[in-house]
């Protein structure tokens, strides 16, 4: 949900500074004092397109800051994992700011993002519903999502074998359009393959060779050297007339001899003994290396040759031996696939057909369920539109077929009518904005508790509505506050009554220039702000009456 909001230099906001808890919260004030203000902060915050006009005059930047507390659901983390998004204590700490000169920059968690990583986190965040907003429940792609979220266990289960059954499905198509691609110039690709293949086991490459090559290729290369450095080595140890073994084995006479008087000495003793059985080995082990030392010209040659012949293995086919001995082993398998094309083609054709029967009946259970619910789903959404004053609107649910997918096969749309006599149409095309709020809150009423984004924003879901209709919306907007965050703007006291917590937003002048400023209210500030509500400049005792009244005081 969202926990904290900033907002520096945004139009006529200076500086506000807003902290945000769970359940129903409704933000009032009268009209001009900035309302919709706040709904362009959150949506610049969640991704929406940058105005430099928002960028308050004379200030060189707007900046909007806002954190959300997703500690609570566990559920989004991976799709924020597939966005690069981490938690930070169960939080995320969002920045966007637009600069007069015309550029903005998104950062989350102090790392700058694309602003369409903004944008996909909105999604998942914040359903923002109001007259003028681009709206999810305007885009038919979601309608399917809605009735499978209202339909529950059963559509989950029906879906999860679409899933599955269309994952394999598209693994044995995409393998059968691979072999025709392959048919088409199956000649022209065996010979390649052929080549290929036979030039890799021909070679024979080792993992680790080309490393073992170059050292045994600088050791031939450099043979004349090592002997004489070898034999240099020697002399100086054991073989000179004066050497290290006569010297070394002298002095460990010596202090031999000193430690029967000084027992003292007999680490020191023992040390210099080490030392001399470590030079023995050591001597020992440069004569058996002389004396390996193979200086055969045509071992050079042989090298040369042989580490020549793994680099252009491996410029051609991978960049060390086992990528080469990879790609060898899938040449093989599509060699094998193309050498053996009409077998492999029938018996793929065989599978793909298995597999689009499986994917059809998968299909087809997931229609069944969703025709069969959807009327009661209907039902459910209708009872909570009658409630809003929309008794004579009319929603269907339209189910046609369409390609399978990994959702199914079904076209689902929400038909919707306002007014008596008139057909059914798109919502997209007929609705006007405060009828698809109201839909759209009737459509979350009958969701509740069971799916959906942390947070809930309504622009003014009550336009139009008065009397039993507004208080409806604002138990309606109560009731939701049980399962979402919502956030709404309301210019009704039956609504601004119902909320867990109100604010005012209300403009002033300072130094010449209005400034909007949000206030959090109080118990009693609450029964004056809808007591203004209630009775406009003139607030009378009557009206502060009604206003506890409402509130429940």
């Amino acid at each position: 949900m969202i926990s904290e909001l900033r907002v520096e230099n945004l139009a006529i906001i200076h500086h506000v500074e807003l902290s945000f808890n769970g359940g129903f919260s409704v933000l009032t004030g009268e009209t001009g004092a900035g309302k919709s203000l706040m709904i362009d902060a959150l949506e610049l915050a969640l991704g929406e397109r940058a105005d430099t006009d928002l960028v308050r005059t004379g200030a060189p930047k707007a900046s909007v800051q806002l954190v959300l507390d997703l500690s609570a659901r566990p559920d989004l983390l991976n799709p924020l994992s597939e966005l690069g998004l981490e938690l930070e204590n169960g939080q995320l700490f969002l920045l966007r700011e637009v600069f007069a000169e015309g550029r903005s920059v998104a950062r989350v968690n102090g790392r700058t993002v694309p602003v369409s990583t903004l944008k996909a986190l909105g999604k998942m965040i914040v359903d923002l519903h109001g007259q003028h907003q681009h709206q999810a429940l305007l885009d038919p792609l979601t309608h399917v999502g809605y009735l499978d979220q209202w339909i529950g266990e059963e559509a989950e289960v029906a879906l999860s074998l679409v899933d599955s059954t269309y994952s394999a499905y598209a693994q044995v198509r995409e393998r059968m359009n691979a072999l025709k691609r392959g048919l088409r110039e199956r000649e022209q690709r065996l010979d390649i393959l052929r080549f290929q293949v036979s030039e890799i086991r021909s070679f024979s490459p080792v993992e680790g060779e080309e490393e073992e090559l170059t050292a045994t290729l600088s050791r031939l290369k450099n043979l004349e050297r090592i002997t004489q450095s070898v034999r240099t080595a020697l002399a100086a140890l054991s073989e000179g007339e004066v050497n290290a073994r006569d010297m070394l084995g002298s002095g460990s006479s010596a202090v031999s001899d000193a430690l029967r008087f000084d027992p003292s000495l007999e680490a020191i003793s023992a040390g210099i003994e080490s030392a001399v059985v470590n030079l023995d080995e050591s001597v020992h082990a440069l004569s058996d290396y002389v004396e390996r030392l193979d200086a055969d010209p045509t071992l050079l040659d042989i090298t040369t040759e042989r580490l020549d012949g793994l680099r252009r293995l491996k410029r051609k086919y991978g960049e060390t031996e086992a990528a080469v001995l990879a790609f060898c082993l899938t040449a093989e398998s599509e060699l094998a696939t193309l050498e053996d094309a009409e077998a492999s083609e029938e018996s793929l054709g065989q599978q793909l057909s298995a597999a689009e029967e499986a994917l059809t009946g998968a299909c087809a259970k997931l229609t069944q369920v969703r025709r069969s619910k959807a009327d009661a789903f209907v039902t459910s959404v209708r009872q909570h539109l009658d409630d809003l004053s929309m008794g004579k609107a009319r929603l269907e649910v339209s189910i046609k077929p369409s390609e399978p997918t990994s959702v199914g096969a079904d076209n689902v749309e929400f038909l919707f009518s306002a007014n008596a006599g008139e057909p059914p149409k798109p919502l997209a095309k007929i609705a006007s904005g405060g009828e698809v709020s109201r839909v759209m809150l009737a459509l979350k009423s009958a969701l509740a508790g069971r799916a959906g984004v942390p947070t809930l924003l309504f622009d003014e879901v009550d336009t139009g509505l008065g009397g039993k209709a507004a208080a409806a919306v604002g138990r309606k907007l109560a009731n939701l506050g049980a399962f979402y965050q919502v956030i709404a703007i309301s210019h009704l006291p039956q609504v601004a009554a119902c909320a867990a917590h109100q604010y005012r937003i209300e403009k002033r002048e300072e130094a010449g220039r209005s400034q909007t400023s949000v206030v959090p209210l109080s118990q009693d500030d609450r029964v004056e702000e809808i007591a203004r509500m209630l009775a406009g400049d003139q607030v009378t005792e009557i009206a502060m009456a009604n206003a506890r009244e409402l509130l429940g005081c």
